[in-house]
């Protein structure tokens, strides 16, 4: 055999196994594939999603996470500051107990706002 020929053989062989015929399985196999994928298309109109919804947050709920996130801290600054009060007024008389009532009724109102806000 020359080395032509050989060539020439090798190619051959070489395409033949690269361009192989599909068999029925893989036939049947790429029709599921389809088949699912239309249903996904399907779905995907049906709840009128786009792909860029999928891919990437509005600007107003990454407005809407920074603000929770700066909720979430206040409250828990105010948490913290209710603890200390609470601390005091067991320590306090009188008038200064008044005071510190006062004080922890009114960073209660604001606790409940923030936890409502949080809550959303």
């Amino acid at each position: 055999m020359k080395k032509s020929e050989l060539r020439a053989f090798i190619k051959e062989q070489i395409k033949s196994s690269l361009v192989s015929e599909a068999t029925e399985n893989d036939v049947k196999v790429q029709q599921d594939l389809n088949k699912e994928l239309e249903k996904t298309a399907d779905l995907m109109s049906k709840m009128d999603m786009n792909e860029e919804d999928e891919l990437e947050p509005s600007k107003s709920d990454l407005n809407k996470s920074k603000g929770l996130a700066k909720a979430k801290e206040e409250l828990a600054q105010l948490t913290k500051q209710m603890k200390s009060l609470a601390r005091k007024y067991k320590e306090a008389e009188g008038e200064e107990k008044a005071q510190i009532v006062a004080d922890l009724k009114k960073k209660t109102k604001l606790k409940k706002e923030l936890d409502a806000i949080i809550d959303k």
